[in-house]
């Protein structure tokens, strides 16, 4: 997808754009309008049209007892204030990713991904089965939330370079885009980091403000087009490694819905999880063969002292917060070590054995 076709169908519009929309939720015959505000750019590829179709399959689920109207970044508020939205009463829901709140709770960044951290399968049984979701219930008590996963990329790749990477020695002072957590391990590897919304980023590499840049994977990468200001293209991450998406209700709203209309945002949340993340599994293989046929894209591994790092890194970023003065995020901190430490024994013994053997042996 051209950068420029797809900016112009996204059609972010201006905060005051919809102001309109502020008033009060619609209430008419028992029927209930909702807000989502979402971080993502409008018919983004994977999250945007995920976050879209989550609102309209509780629409539909719901009969149209609860409509869920979709506002893509700024066209309510700014992206990165999509949840403080909902804290405020703006909106009732939000679609982003836990990470972009660390600096209300550095325990935030754990629902969506951890450096040298889980896939996607381990967080999901961390989340589901393994007592995740009742801590993150806690943390988000604190401002009046409530979050849903409700998608995940996989492993992403590990960013956007102008130029290559030949040891640790070539990050230090890179000025780079990486929010959570990794942000954290990069800083300690050297470079300066910053978080900016998707929509931000492409400028931001052309202008030289940057001088380099993840966001995703390919599917998303291609369609913000990256590929045009940098051609080293590095994976796979370290710091992400089966990242989630969230949806986030404001809690009284939501417990005071009836139960069915509860389970709906639930369940589908659920569905849209799973949904999600095929997406991406589909579609990053496609998207990675034009970035490289079509645009010249040079695919790179990080070298071994990078990755090596970039583990110890990782280790002391956790170990930091597993210290932590506050006792939800020592919790939080305990709780995904514990549960890493069961869950990958299955990963390690089990999937990549397999994963292993079929690259060695299976051809078509």
């Amino acid at each position: 997808m051209d950068r420029r076709s797809f900016i112009a169908k996204a059609g972010v519009l201006g905060v005051g754009a919809a102001s309109a929309a502020l008033a009060a939720p619609a209430v008419a015959q028992g029927n209930i309008t909702w807000r989502m505000v979402t971080t993502w750019p409008k018919n983004f590829p994977g999250l945007g049209v995920g976050a879209q179709r989550l609102a309209d399959r509780i629409t539909a689920a719901s009969g149209g007892r609860l409509t869920v109207q979709v506002y893509s970044a700024g066209e309510l508020v700014p992206p990165l204030q999509s949840l403080d939205a909902v804290i405020d009463g703006t909106a009732e829901m939000s679609h982003g990713a836990a990470y972009y709140w660390q600096n209300k709770s550095p325990a935030l960044s754990f629902f969506t991904g951890v450096p040298y951290g889980m896939t996607t399968p381990e967080l999901t049984a961390w989340v589901r089965f393994l007592g995740g979701q009742e801590i993150w219930d806690e943390i988000y008590d604190q401002f009046g939330v409530k979050g849903f996963l409700s998608g995940n990329t996989g492993t992403q790749t590990g960013g956007w370079f102008r130029k290559e990477l030949n040891s640790v020695d070539d990050i230090k002072g890179v000025r780079f885009r990486t929010p959570g957590l990794g942000g954290r391990v990069w800083e300690k590897l050297g470079a300066t980091v910053t978080n900016l919304a998707a929509g931000e980023i492409f400028q931001a590499l052309q202008s030289g403000t940057l001088d380099a840049a993840e966001f995703v994977g390919p599917y998303n990468d291609l369609a913000l087009g990256f590929y045009q200001v940098a051609k080293n293209y590095y994976m796979p991450s370290f710091v992400e490694s089966g990242l989630a998406t969230e949806l986030a209700v404001d809690k009284k709203k939501y417990l005071d819905l009836p139960d069915d209309l509860q389970a709906i945002i639930r369940d589908v949340s659920q569905a849209e999880y799973d949904q999600v993340s095929a997406d991406f599994i589909a579609n990053d293989p496609r998207a990675l063969k034009t970035l490289i046929n079509d645009h010249g894209v040079i695919v790179r591994n990080f070298p071994d002292d990078i990755m090596d790092a970039g583990a110890t890194a990782s280790v002391e970023v956790v170990e930091e917060l597993r210290n932590s003065d506050d006792p939800l995020v020592k919790k939080t901190t305990e709780s995904f070590i514990e549960a890493l430490n069961l869950v990958r024994e299955r990963t390690e013994k089990i999937d990549s054995p397999y994963v292993r053997a079929r690259e060695k042996y299976l051809r078509y």
